[in-house]
């Protein structure tokens, strides 16, 4: 039993009333946050080691053939940190969508761009499907990675906080299925990281995913930035929890987490002013 199952189902439950959130990509410049500068400094500003996707690392095979998880990089390899995003929608989502619910946020990856702050994507095959313009933007973009999130966003293992369930049989299909929707609407530079939909699994998830070759990818601090109101307690709850090698859970949609790009802002400033580098998720695993 890998002992990270425990305490990924405690985070989990802290951020799982973000199941049905997404990402997005644009030029609109959001304005900077009250005493935080818009141009970072060339230390800060620097761009990560930027592992080619077709040589992002992964981690060896767990035991007994199980996925690798990561959900760190290492304390003591220096202050760089990964944000991450998780672009969710789900299969049920599309009448939503169809009467104007945005799973997207371009202000927030414009704002990204401006501030020259790497990350890594997770992006469900149904968000690729509904945005492909946005996905194939996030791509093609260096600063970014994306990487799996599934295709349907329906749960590996359950109970996963009233996440339904993947068809029985079904769960390296809607692995593979969200592949082929990153292709189809043109996201060439994907990286072998699958991160679980709700944040939930077991080893029968585990064994069932290690064929497609991916490293599961979870997280050390949660944002809390689903339907947060108020980007403050979002910012402060990261910073207080921030180490060398963090990786942070974050969303991006305008419906369902709208304050995350002002947090987003206010975490970079204090964290460059701590002396943190970003970087991705491939930077991390390659330094260990």
């Amino acid at each position: 039993m890998l002992p990270l199952r425990r305490s990924v189902q405690v985070l989990t439950g802290l951020v799982l009333s973000a199941a049905l959130v997404g990402c997005g990509g644009g030029d609109k410049h959001a304005a900077p946050a009250p005493g935080a500068s818009s141009v970072p400094s060339t230390a800060a500003a620097r761009t990560p080691s930027s592992v080619p996707p077709s040589a992002a690392p992964t981690l060896p095979a767990a035991p007994g053939g199980l996925t690798p998880v990561f959900s760190h990089g290492k304390r003591d390899g220096g202050k760089h940190i990964a944000l991450t995003f998780d672009a969710d929608m789900t299969v049920d989502e599309d009448k939503r969508a169809a009467r104007g619910e945005r799973f997207d946020n371009p202000e927030l990856v414009a704002t990204l761009r401006r501030l020259k702050v790497p990350a890594t994507v997770f992006m469900t095959g149904k968000w690729a499907e509904q945005y492909p313009d946005q996905a194939r933007s996030i791509g093609a973009d260096p600063l970014f990675e994306v990487a799996n999130h599934s295709y349907s966003h329906h749960a590996f293992a359950t109970p996963c906080y009233g996440l339904p369930a993947v068809a029985p049989g079904s769960a390296r299909d809607d692995v593979e299925r969200a592949s082929a929707a990153f292709k189809r609407a043109g996201v060439e530079r994907a990286v072998p990281y699958f991160r679980f939909p709700g944040g939930c699994y077991d080893d029968s998830a585990l064994r069932t995913v290690a064929p497609t070759g991916v490293t599961a990818v979870q997280w050390d601090v949660v944002s809390g930035d689903a339907f947060a109101k108020q980007a403050g307690p979002v910012a402060k709850q990261v910073l207080s929890q921030v180490k060398p090698g963090s990786v942070v859970v974050m969303h991006c949609t305008r419906s369902a987490a709208p304050v995350t790009e002002e947090a987003v802002r206010t975490v970079v400033a204090e964290l460059r002013s701590r002396g943190y580098e970003f970087v991705r998720v491939s930077d991390l695993i390659a330094a260990r």
